[in-house]
């Protein structure tokens, strides 16, 4: 006879008013964006209790989004249940419980911040930027991506190398024009380059570029 081990980690559903905010939260939320992010693909990312203090850490800005959405009176959002009293049940992790208040604290902004400092990798995010714009404008729209971001990611990709572009087998870097000859008034450009434009590199990635492109 098999027996059954607990799990660690395992999710319940919770009256969305039993949800605890961790005191003194310090991540600012774009409460719109979440809302418009629940309302197009559903409830996705459940929020993370802490069974020793009782509150949630992950899912403070989702939680937010919730009970606006509810005082809204917007329909129940696809990931959710209702109770019998017709009030909202959100799918949580258990099972973590912290061993202080600072680890507590730690994990917090652990969870908010590792994501974000990862960055991207600018030719495979411009490639799934080109694949939502294509196939739907108004998801990409959602994605609400500053221009001066934008402009900084294409700035390191060669668009001739995205998947579907003729030269997308070719490694992500641009052919660099010579440099220069001994000509001192020469421009940089061999005779094979003329009618290029010039290229740059970038301090940062080693990545050459069209300034302006």
């Amino acid at each position: 006879m098999t027996e059954t081990v607990p799990a660690p980690r395992y999710t319940t559903y919770v009256p969305l008013t039993d949800l605890t905010p961790a005191p003194g939260n310090p991540k600012r939320h774009e409460v719109e964006r979440i809302i418009e992010s629940i309302s197009t693909h559903g409830f996705v990312d459940q929020p993370i209790a802490d069974e020793r203090t009782g509150t949630i850490l992950g899912g403070h800005g989702r939680r937010e989004a919730l009970i606006e959405m509810q005082t809204r009176g917007e329909h129940l959002p696809a990931g959710l249940l209702l109770d019998h009293d017709g009030g909202w049940l959100v799918p949580v992790q258990r099972g973590w419980a912290s061993r202080s208040d600072a680890e507590a604290k730690t994990l917090n902004i652990k969870l908010n911040k590792i994501g974000a400092d990862g960055g991207w990798r600018p030719r495979d995010f411009a490639a799934y930027l080109e694949d939502i714009v294509t196939a739907d404008a108004a998801l990409y729209d959602s994605l609400a991506i500053a221009d001066q971001e934008l402009e900084n990611l294409l700035r390191q990709v060669d668009p001739e190398t995205l998947p579907g572009a003729v030269n997308e087998d070719r490694a992500s870097v641009l052919h660099l024009p010579d440099d220069g000859s001994d000509d001192p008034g020469s421009d940089g450009l061999s005779p094979d380059d003329e009618g290029r434009a010039r290229l740059v590199t970038c301090p940062a990635c080693a990545h050459a570029f069209t300034p302006g492109r």
